[in-house]
């Protein structure tokens, strides 16, 4: 069976990082940020969400090139049976879910092969660097916007590049803007008062403290 992937016709996420090296010697092995900014830049095309955190990190192993794909940095990992064989969307077994472009993907490339059908897998949350997640308040209480769930089945989850273009080893603090675009980003959240909770990723996969944007609405953010 086939089905057409409209994943990322409606999102795109682009970001931009920047970075000073030359910091004192007592910072931490996992990366530390602080929350700096939130910005709304509409257009008469995708408009932009922009946030940025300043970060502090030890080794300087931060950001992922486009090269780093091979594990643990690999997007996707294909679920199989008890045999080893691929689960196809034809052959499912009941657990399995219906399809989506999160959990299905289309002829895709495996061990340098095409496979020309629809396979079960698995997102890799190591393939992204940069964790952001979406709260709406209501009666006074927050609660997350899942852009994973239906009806969009996607993510604002992204990478950054890498700060060192030397191998790590190097103290670095810097800020990092990281812009997310959408058309409906007006639609979606309107008048909502909304917060943005953001995260980043070493390459040793260490996680970082989770830190939040003010409590805001777009128009109080829109760059004038």
């Amino acid at each position: 069976m086939r089905f057409k992937n409209y994943s990322g016709l409606l999102f795109v996420t682009a970001l931009y990082s920047t970075s000073c090296i030359s910091p004192p010697e007592n910072f931490p092995s996992v990366p530390r940020i602080e929350f700096s900014t939130v910005e709304f830049v509409p257009t008469s095309g995708q408009d932009s969400l922009i946030i940025s955190v300043d970060f502090k990190d030890a080794e300087g192993d931060l950001g992922l090139s486009a090269t780093d794909v091979n594990p643990p940095f690999n997007p996707l990992n294909y679920k199989r049976d008890n045999l080893g064989n691929l689960i196809t969307y034809s052959n499912r077994p009941s657990e399995a879910p219906n399809y989506n472009p999160i959990d299905w993907v289309i002829d895709p490339l495996i061990n340098n092969t095409v496979v020309k059908d629809t396979i079960w897998v698995e997102q890799n949350e190591n393939q992204y660097n940069i964790f952001v997640r979406f709260f709406i308040k209501r009666n006074g209480q927050f609660t997350e916007f899942r852009w994973q769930d239906p009806p969009f089945f996607t993510t604002f989850n992204g990478r950054f590049p890498r700060i060192l273009i030397s191998e790590e080893g190097q103290s670095v603090e810097g800020n990092i803007k990281y812009r997310m675009l959408s058309s409906g980003w007006e639609s979606i959240f309107r008048t909502d008062t909304i917060r943005v909770d953001v995260q980043i990723q070493d390459r040793a996969l260490n996680r970082s403290n989770e830190v939040s944007s003010p409590e805001v609405t777009l128009r109080q953010i829109t760059r004038n």
